[in-house]
């Protein structure tokens, strides 16, 4: 991937694809956006036409809303792969936690997915997908 801006040199890790109406996942993705001063990182909602677009092909049916996706590397990551991979990819203390790897992917996906499913009772959801600030939108693909 590229620069995100002329002149600077840091270049952007991947896209993180996330459920635009859930306050965890947009808890999530500010949680990011803090840890990111280098603005490496790019940002889409599921629900979103870029996303469908960005994942055509490569998705077998509709996206599931309850997953995050990480695009990287000419690959789509998701569920907990996905989310270790993007703390590695914040780097500093973050990255140690891509140490969970190792745990069987069907028990981290299990975890992953019961917190999917409770994810609006514990935390709830929007009315609609979150409108980032204009100093953030250059940095969602679904402007």
């Amino acid at each position: 991937m590229t620069a995100h801006k002329s002149g600077d040199t840091s270049e952007i890790r991947g896209i993180i694809l996330f459920d635009g109406v859930c306050n965890l996942c947009n808890g999530f993705v500010q949680w990011i956006i803090a840890r990111d001063p280098e603005a490496r990182f790019r940002f889409g909602t599921l629900q979103s036409a870029a996303a469908q677009e960005l994942v055509k092909g490569v998705q077998a049916g509709p996206l599931d809303m309850g997953t995050v996706l990480y695009v990287t590397d000419g690959r789509v990551l998701e569920r907990s792969t996905a989310t270790l991979t993007i703390l590695k990819d914040l780097g500093g203390a973050w990255g140690l936690l891509y140490a969970f790897i190792i745990v069987p992917r069907f028990i981290r996906d299990a975890v992953y997915r019961w917190v999917a499913r409770n994810r609006y009772k514990w935390y709830g959801q929007r009315p609609s997908c979150m409108v980032p600030t204009p100093e953030l939108r250059s940095r969602f693909i679904d402007r």
